[in-house]
């Protein structure tokens, strides 16, 4: 699956589970996507580059919302599982 509708499949399943997409989730999905990020601290210094006026509670909420909704898992590092996700798993 390409990066694009990874995306696309993300922010679709965020907004059925009332969740509004801003240009900070945005961010945030995108380095999420790009890199195996090791943990929430991580994702924050390398979205922070781009925009300062993001928080690092913005990140925690993100990642625990997508680990509710099955589409990350922590294991060692955050992935997005868009496959597992879309078959049911």
């Amino acid at each position: 699956m390409s990066m694009e509708r990874k995306k696309s499949y993300i922010i679709e399943a965020l907004r059925k589970n009332g969740c509004r997409i801003t240009s900070q989730r945005q961010l945030l999905i995108d380095i999420i996507l790009q890199d195996e990020c090791s943990c929430c601290k991580e994702i924050y210094y390398r979205a922070s580059k781009t925009d300062s006026s993001i928080g690092m509670a913005t990140v925690y909420r993100l990642v625990k919302t997508l680990e509710e909704t099955g589409m990350i898992q922590r294991k060692n590092m955050y992935r997005i599982d868009c496959e597992a996700l879309a078959s049911g798993a």
